[in-house]
């Protein structure tokens, strides 16, 4: 994907510091993520870890897909991170990403499900946008 000046506008130079000390902290259940299902040789696409986005600094994102992903701990049962994270949710949406969410338990007990969840939806969006399949997953070059 190019370049233009609208996707890049979406990134927040301001929050960057932010972002780099999240990923230098990143949870358990992130790191378990990042290891086992996310890195390019696995999904055929780069994910960026801790990227501001608008706003907000995203667990993962796939500039490409337009795909955030989630990862939600127990705070994220708190009533006023539920309304921070649908208004989060809504104003990314609006920007174009699809986002998906797990819990930190779906993660670290459940790795090979949320594999299954993240590939479902990397084909969902491939077929959307009609995009050729990355070489790792048997597109050509």
């Amino acid at each position: 994907m190019k370049a233009t000046k609208e996707n890049h506008n979406l990134y927040n130079k301001h929050l960057k510091g932010n972002a780099h000390e999240l990923r230098n902290t990143m949870t358990k259940s992130e790191a378990c993520l990042w290891k086992y299902a996310l890195r390019a040789k696995m999904t055929g696409y780069v994910f960026n870890r801790q990227r501001s986005v608008l706003n907000y600094i995203a667990d993962f994102m796939c500039k490409e897909l337009k795909l955030i992903i989630e990862v939600d701990g127990y705070s994220h049962t708190l009533d006023e991170v539920i309304e921070k994270d649908e208004k989060k949710h809504k104003n990314l949406e609006d920007a174009g990403f699809m986002i998906i969410r797990f819990t930190d338990d779906e993660v670290l007990k459940g790795i090979e499900n949320v594999k299954r969840a993240i590939e479902q939806t990397i084909e969902e969006l491939e077929a959307k946008n009609n995009l050729p399949l990355p070489p790792q997953r048997g597109g050509q070059k």
